[in-house]
């Protein structure tokens, strides 16, 4: 198989950067137009944050790459189904119930902790129902559900490899 042939560290180094690019993109974007993320786009950029600093950890430390391979699949299955969730509210705007509108959930208290801490690049002020920024017809979440399946396919497929090498 050809992906036996990729190096370890090159895999956890490829997924790092990927997932600290998407992060700066979405900054830069956010700022370019001027787009007001929700709460559920802060947790998001959240997810993407943690799963590159595992992936910076795999590549520093690859004796626990399953480790580090299991969390990462972990933390990009929860991306999918937060982002999942956003791109339903988008769909629906009339059934979903709007963020911050009710008391705050978890993932709410976190990001307005977050928020408070580092609001340049934690600070949630739009509404997850609003669709501010498109490409190809896509949203922001509809793309982030991409990503978060890609990495779990990225995670399986690293996985795969390790049964065969």
């Amino acid at each position: 198989m050809i992906f036996s042939k990729v190096p370890l560290r090159a895999w956890f180094a490829t997924l790092a950067l990927g997932c600290f690019g998407l992060v700066t993109a979405g900054m830069v974007l956010q700022e370019i137009y001027h787009l007001a993320p929700c709460p559920l786009c802060i947790f998001q950029r959240l997810l993407y944050m943690v799963i590159g600093g595992l992936g910076l950890l795999g590549f520093a430390l690859p004796s626990a790459r399953l480790l580090w391979a299991g969390l990462i699949g972990a933390l990009a299955v929860l991306g999918t189904g937060v982002a999942a969730y956003q791109t339903w509210m988008q769909a629906y705007p009339h059934l979903a119930p709007e963020c911050s509108f009710t008391d705050p959930n978890m993932i709410e208290r976190l990001v307005d902790w977050l928020g408070m801490e580092w609001p340049s690049l934690f600070l949630a002020t739009g509404f997850c129902t609003s669709r501010e920024w498109e490409l190809f017809g896509l949203s922001m979440a509809n793309w982030s559900v991409l990503v978060f399946a890609g990495i779990v396919a990225y995670v399986w497929l690293f996985l795969l490899r390790r049964q065969q090498a």
